[in-house]
């Protein structure tokens, strides 16, 4: 591992774990409250999968040189397991049943491309089949803002696309993807390439409606829902029928 190869995982390292550490305001607000509200838990879900299928592909009976992702991605897994079952604990019961069953879903995701990969695959058979696996989840994790992004646009109001958040979006994936070329290895070049592509169509948003973040008694829920597309606004906040949808950091 060369020199500039290490340094932009140190860089993907740092910017990957504020972005797995973002929704611990939200998740403040849900323990005070003791109630999850109208968050979603499926963002946690699906990001836990990505870190999962990640730290396993970094591994070196897996992929070489690429320890620093599953240090970061090992980090991350076990931060999305504390958001989930956090939010299990304080969800009504049908979300409750809900996300339960999306972990049991994930981990059931996780423990087929274990087993295949150590029992049925090797060598670089072995790097392609988990290198797919979490390619595939990364790009899915990274594809999540989107639905914000189009309430931007439709809205003229950046107040739920915190302009930290998507930066960091932006240095994170920017530094895989750079990670990913030195290391010759497309499987984390590319879904992070796509990330990098998402963040600065985020900064260019935000710099397009910048001026326009909402009334006051909304601003506070930007600060609060830091991950993209975990909360949805009132309608009245809004100002029509329309609430945000859902998320996939």
């Amino acid at each position: 591992m060369d020199i500039a190869h290490f340094v932009f995982g140190l860089f993907g390292n740092a910017f990957g774990l504020f972005l797995f550490l973002a929704p611990i305001i939200t998740f403040k607000r849900i323990i005070v409250n003791k109630s999850t509200e109208k968050f979603s838990g499926v963002p946690y879900t699906m990001t836990l999968l990505n870190c999962l299928l990640s730290a396993w592909y970094g591994l070196p009976f897996v992929s070489p040189d690429n320890m620093l992702v599953t240090i970061i991605n090992g980090a991350g897994a076990v931060i999305e397991i504390i958001y989930v079952f956090t939010f299990i604990l304080f969800a009504p019961k049908k979300e409750k049943l809900k996300i339960s069953g999306l972990f049991a879903i994930v981990m059931t995701i996780f423990s087929a491309v274990v087993f295949i990969s150590l029992f049925a695959l090797h060598g670089n058979s072995r790097k392609v089949f988990c290198g797919f696996a979490a390619a595939i989840f990364s790009i899915i994790m990274y594809g999540s803002p989107l639905s914000i992004m189009r309430l931007v646009i439709r809205t003229k109001s950046v107040e739920f696309m915190p302009f930290f958040l998507s930066l960091f979006v932006f240095l994170c994936g920017t530094s895989w993807f750079v990670f990913g070329l030195l290391g010759r290895d497309p499987f984390i070049a590319v879904p992070n390439g796509v990330g990098s592509a998402l963040g600065t169509l985020q900064l260019i948003l935000y710099f397009i409606y910048r001026k326009n973040k909402g009334n006051a008694k909304t601003k506070t829920t930007q600060e609060e829902s830091m991950e993209m597309g975990t909360a949805k606004p009132s309608k009245n906040a809004m100002g029509d029928d329309e609430e945000l949808k859902g998320d996939t950091s």
